[in-house]
């Protein structure tokens, strides 16, 4: 499936009802869910693979990757109003689409940062699983770093992650992943255009400037 296609399915997914601040529930845009898994398309990390959403949300990038083929797909959330949501959106998609992704997608209610799956083929071997993510930036008080807890995770699960990080990350992240025997491949800029839904926000619609990161883990 090509990426316009692709991200027109993805522009069904509705966001949260009822956002969580602590949990930085911000929704992943479609052009910018898909543009990430078109790219892992590409790179081969997606079909075959069994692929990791790490704190999914409404589902976005897990819907956006069950297209491509995967053998399987699990998504992670600690919430349980946002897997629901989520389970709707993989109802509305199939519905709206005229089609249905091509890999059926697990929900699962987790702690994606003690994630409690294996996704591996064998023992030690990392190599078919890939993570996608849109982890908490770590902007909210008392959620400093927890950015840095996903990446851990996924680089324990994962050969290869993309995710979606706060403007100006590239030197932490690839100090990190060098840290963990990991390398950044390909990094690029992107922008977060969000409508008002915290009482900390000052306008109805804001662009947070985002980067993105895939890192092959060793």
């Amino acid at each position: 499936m090509d990426k316009a296609a692709l991200e027109r399915r993805l522009s069904r997914v509705e966001g949260f009802a009822d956002p969580r601040l602590d949990l930085e529930q911000y929704p992943t845009p479609a052009d910018l869910a898909a543009h990430l898994v078109h790219l892992a398309g590409v790179q081969g990390d997606l079909a075959g693979k069994t692929v990791v959403d790490l704190g999914t949300g409404t589902g976005m990038l897990a819907l956006g990757a069950a297209f491509h083929a995967p053998e399987r797909v699990l998504a992670l959330d600690r919430d349980p109003a946002a897997l629901s949501q989520a389970r709707e959106n993989e109802r509305r998609v199939a519905e709206t689409a005229g089609d249905e992704p091509a890999t059926d997608i697990e929900w699962l209610l987790a702690d994606a940062t003690r994630a409690p799956v294996c996704p591996a083929s064998a023992p030690g071997d990392r190599s078919n699983a890939t993570v996608l993510m849109n982890p908490p930036f770590g902007a909210q008080s008392g959620n400093e770093h927890a950015d840095r807890a996903f990446l851990a995770t996924a680089g324990d699960l994962a050969g290869v992650s993309y995710s979606i990080h706060n403007a100006g990350s590239q030197s932490f992240v690839e100090a990190f992943a060098a840290d963990e025997g990991g390398e950044v491949t390909h990094a690029f800029r992107a922008e977060l255009e969000l409508s008002r839904r915290f009482g900390h926000q000052t306008s109805e619609r804001e662009v947070l400037d985002a980067e993105v990161f895939r890192i092959e883990w060793k």
